[in-house]
């Protein structure tokens, strides 16, 4: 495992250290670690298991990924297209570039405070504005409601963390690593800002100098 920190702060927002790095990543891995996300998510987990039925394949693509298997790293890529726009820049992969660097890296609780939220209009509502996970947080516990959508998912996502649940990692991209949005894990984003970011995060990485086009 090495250390290491971004570079100094360049006048383009508040400066966002990677505490731990934790090793060199890759796009099969992120493609694996985002459906892994969501699988469990209440919203998009149908959809992928109806897909994931219609290709013919098990959950267990899913839920115990191979990365060393190129057959099962190529279905995985396949499933993120169809249900995504991975790699057809459509959906939410829109203006996402084709070659990104990603990391395996923690990062600490000012730090995952500063991510911001996709620019989206239901987290912009959310947050009031700011696409800030503190915002949000703060908004929930005021009992607003964005779009009145409830927000018991993010409360019981909260709940499952004070209990002892870990989740998986989030997925954050910038064209930088000191400023960064998150790609997947809204939710889980959320729910941690909720309970005051107590601990380190674990997170992927990517960046790539096109990614301006997508991380606005």
């Amino acid at each position: 495992m090495t250390c290491g920190q971004a570079a100094a702060s360049n006048g383009f927002g508040p400066m966002l250290t990677v505490v731990q790095v934790l090793g060199v990543s890759s796009d099969d891995e992120m493609v694996a670690c985002f459906l892994s996300g969501e699988l469990s998510s209440q919203r998009f987990g149908q959809t992928l298991r109806s897909h994931l039925a219609a290709a013919g394949q098990a959950e267990q693509l899913l839920t115990h990924p191979d990365l060393s298997d190129t057959g099962a790293n190529l279905a995985r890529r396949a499933l993120l297209a169809a249900t995504r726009g991975y790699g057809e820049s459509r959906d939410l992969f829109e203006n996402f570039p084709n070659h990104v660097t990603w990391t395996r890296a923690r990062l600490s609780a000012d730090e995952a405070a500063e991510v911001r939220y996709l620019d989206y209009s239901y987290w912009v509502e959310l947050s009031g504005g700011s696409r800030r996970p503190t915002d949000a947080a703060a908004r929930i516990k005021a009992g607003i409601r964005a779009f009145d959508v409830p927000n018991e998912p993010f409360v019981d996502a909260a709940h499952a963390f004070i209990r002892g649940e870990r989740f998986p990692p989030l997925i954050l991209v910038g064209e930088r690593q000191d400023n960064l949005v998150c790609l997947e894990g809204h939710l889980r984003l959320t729910a941690y800002a909720l309970v005051g970011f107590p601990t380190d995060i674990e997170c992927l990485i990517g960046t790539a100098a096109a990614m301006g086009r997508w991380a606005r």
